[in-house]
Order: structure tokens, then sequence, then C-alpha cells
């Protein structure tokens, strides 16, 4: 979803199998207002910097050069710290995505790198990337990002921040940052919120993501079942040989899209299984 853009947050399903990052969020628009103070007169691109950590020191680029920054091979430029009175709740997430750990500074950044390990087809999350600094009416400003997602197709720059929190200057480094992907060919979005139900569908189906074995084929009679028709959950797994396994195989397999289900309505016994593709 570009942060740009304007759309119902609540118009019908979200399928399991086809959904992408822009049908999991909440559209947020940056308002014109944040973009008018920008300082975006000529030359502005080349005069913008972002700062990158690359192994002992830093990498400055413009950002009508950021194609250019080896960014697969930089660390965050500010560390995640831990502390008894900080209100908010950083930690470390894995993804099977990629195979390893990636920060995150709130819970709320966490459920992102959730919904990104669902989704797939990238080829790298980088936590706070890089500092940017830019101009705008009042004179210098600085923002670092949250996550960039690099993708052989489209890679994206992302920022979290629940929608109650959002202040005038948080709007003009979301603004800025929108121009700063914009020049490098990247998607920007603002996470400030999700679709209905999605988080929860999201999380019942993480707990089967990891890899596993199916040594009784119960992976192959789920299928087979639900291409003759679709099932309630629980019926589905009575449909298997031993149907007390084959609910953490039904839920592996909805991890790997390969059933399908509406992750905006709850999910349990009841819940209506389709074959993926069909829906």
């Amino acid at each position: 979803m570009d942060g740009t853009h304007n759309g119902s947050a609540e118009a019908g399903p979200v399928w399991s199998h086809s959904c992408s990052l822009d049908d999991l969020l909440v559209p947020y628009e940056i308002p014109a207002r944040a973009v008018e103070r920008l300082a975006l007169g000529p030359g502005w691109s080349g005069a913008w910097t972002t700062t990158w950590k690359v192994g002992a020191g830093e990498v400055v680029s413009p950002v009508n050069s950021l194609a250019e920054v080896p960014a697969m091979a930089s660390a965050p430029v500010r560390r995640f710290t831990w502390r008894t009175s900080q209100r908010h709740r950083p930690g470390l997430e894995c993804l099977v995505s990629t195979g390893r750990q990636h920060g995150f500074e709130s819970l709320a950044e966490r459920w992102l790198l959730l919904a990104l390990d669902f989704v797939g087809g990238f080829d790298e999350v980088l936590a706070q990337p890089f500092r940017l600094r830019f101009a705008w009416c009042e004179g210098k400003g600085a923002h670092i990002p949250d996550f960039l997602v690099l993708a052989a197709g489209s890679s994206w720059l992302l920022d979290v921040r629940p929608a109650g929190l959002i202040e005038e200057e948080d709007e003009v480094r979301f603004a800025a940052a929108h121009q700063a992907a914009a020049a490098a060919g990247w998607r920007y979005a603002v996470v400030t919120g999700w679709r209905r139900g999605v988080l929860a569908g999201l999380d019942a189906l993480s707990a089967r993501r990891r890899p596993m074995t199916d040594p009784l084929g119960l992976e192959q009679q789920l299928l087979s079942a639900v291409q003759r028709r679709p099932w309630q959950f629980g019926e589905l797994v009575d449909q298997t040989k031993v149907p007390a396994v084959a609910r953490t195989h039904a839920v592996r397999l909805l991890w790997r899209r390969l059933l399908a289900v509406d992750l905006t309505q709850p999910f349990g016994d009841g819940t209506w299984i389709y074959p993926a593709g069909t829906v």
C-alpha cells in the first residue's frame, strides 16, 4: 500500500492464499500540508542525504543515489535498547522467510514483521536502515525509518506508528521518507493499523510456520479433501486418518498458502477452508 493511497479499510474478505501487504494494512494518507512544508525545490534529491552503517564506518549517500548503496551489507544505524522504565517493548522476531532474527522496537513493529513473514516475496528486512537528513520550512530535519524490505520486484520503506500517536512533526518526517522512497523507486507506507481480524488470523496460523515432517501423509489427505469441496475446519481434519494430528498440518498448509481462508473472520472449527486459487 502506498502511503498516499486512500480507500476502504473494511471492504470485503482478505483471502490468505493471495493477499499482499496492501490488503492487510489500513490505508494511511500523508496530508498535503506535510508535503508542502518540505523543501522540494530543484536539486532536492541531491541535497537530501542518507547515512548507513556499513562495517565499522558510515556510508553517506544523496537520495538520488540510493540504488548504489550496499544495503545488504548494512547494520541498523540505531541500537535497540532495553531498560525498565521505557514504555515501548523491543525484542527479536525470527522470520522463517530469512531464517534469522530481526529487531523490533515495539509490539506494533513485531506485528508488521509477522505480516511480512506471511506474505513473503522479499529478500531481506533491514531494521532502522538509515538516517535520512532532509530540508523543510523550519530548517534541517532527520528521520530513521523503521524498516526497509528489499525485494527483486518492489522494495518497501516502512514506518510504524499507531494512528492516534501521529503528530505534526511525524507527518513531515513521513512525508520526507515518502519522497526519498519514491526517488529510489521504492514503495512507502506508514503502518497505522490493520484490517479487522487479520492479526488474530495471522497469529493463529503462525503457530505452525516452522518446517514440519509429515510421515503419515496427512497434508495430501487434506489437500485432496478440500479439492472436492470447501469444508469447515473441524470437518476437514475429520476427513483424514488422524484428525488430531491433521489439525497442525492444516494450519501449516494455511500458513504456506496452499489452502485458503478469509483472514477477517474468526478462526476456529467453524471456519470455512477453500482450495487456494478458487476464491
